[in-house]
């Protein structure tokens, strides 16, 4: 991302931490003086989970904020997800507790590179996945989620010719499952490409009754070892649906925290990444930029009204329009 500001170069990020402060006290009370309303994807560290008014995947997240008659809405994620929720809020404000809050996925595929491959592939209609921004939103047919890529794929006719993007792993296992040639856009999840096949095996020897949950981000031998493969909450409705079992998770380790406090008596075994490039041998699959979102920059965000995300009206106009098509199938 091009964004450089952050809490240090404010100098507020101390402030919340001073000694005697109730953060968590500080942030219910502004959020009644305010009126604001805290979103926090399920990726994001378990202290911001529970003061969330809502917790959940991002275009559910963006669509549960517009129903609520909030000013202002405070997306603790990624930026992208703070833009969501600015194309379907557009008179609310958006706070985004640090801007540099980023994504691997949406980083891979920049609006410009975008328009210059669908000039490759004429006649072609866009299918991406709502992990973009809102600039490649705008350059978009259709917006899908990882829980209803498959339906939304499939309303259009078998013949159809789609560009999927930017998950490449997603865009290959809808193909998979729909039989579909979609060309697909080479971009990827950092955390979702590096889970260790070899780490699922050796769980599986171990917990030999646990159930394989993955994300379709995930890469192709991963999902072949899967038991369930669904979105961020599908996975976690399995395991509420079957609150007693054994669970081998590869999805980001965040989830577990809402897991955990759904289902008490059963049990998570999260999936170390591939080692190399530093990684040590009880590595976790995090999301750094996830875990960017903290309780002291979340109180300094309500309290200074800052950092803002908005987005381009001309932008804005045409990136809404594929997320209404997708609610419309």
């Amino acid at each position: 991302m091009a964004i450089k500001e952050s809490w240090k170069s404010k100098g507020y990020i101390d402030e919340p931490l001073q000694a005697g402060m109730d953060v968590r006290s500080e942030i219910e009370k502004l959020c009644k003086e305010k009126k604001a309303v805290i979103l926090a994807h399920y990726y994001t560290q378990g202290e911001i989970q529970d003061v969330a008014h809502f917790v959940g995947d991002s275009l559910a997240l963006a669509r549960k904020a517009a129903e609520t008659d909030a000013k202002i809405i405070v997306m603790c994620g990624v930026h992208f997800m703070a833009e969501t929720c600015k194309l379907l809020s557009p008179e609310k404000l958006v706070l985004c507790p640090d801007l540099n809050a980023g994504c691997s996925l949406a980083d891979s595929c920049k609006a410009e590179d975008l328009k210059k491959f669908k000039e490759q592939y004429p006649g072609y209609e866009v299918v991406s996945y709502v992990n973009t921004t809102a600039a490649v939103k705008a350059l978009t047919d259709v917006v899908v989620t990882s829980g209803n890529a498959k339906k939304v794929v499939e309303s259009y006719p078998q013949d159809a010719k789609l560009i999927f993007g930017p998950d490449y792993n997603l865009g290959s296992y809808i193909n998979a499952q729909t039989g579909r040639n979609m060309v697909l856009w080479h971009g990827g999840c950092h955390v979702h490409e590096r889970f260790s096949v070899t780490s699922i095996l050796e769980l599986k020897k171990e917990h030999p009754d646990a159930i394989v949950l993955a994300h379709p981000e995930c890469k192709g031998p991963v999902l072949a070892l899967a038991d369930v493969v669904g979105s961020t909450a599908v996975l976690l409705d399995y395991t509420i649906a079957h609150p007693k079992g054994e669970y081998i998770v590869a999805t980001e380790e965040g989830i577990l925290h809402e897991m955990c406090n759904k289902c008490k008596d059963a049990r998570f075994y999260p999936v170390a990444p591939e080692l190399g490039e530093g990684l040590s041998s009880c590595a976790c699959n995090q999301c750094d930029y996830m875990k960017m979102n903290t309780l002291a920059k979340l109180y300094n965000t309500l309290k200074y009204e800052w950092p803002v995300v908005d987005v381009d009206k001309d932008i804005a106009a045409d990136a809404v329009k594929p997320i209404k098509r997708m609610l419309s199938i």
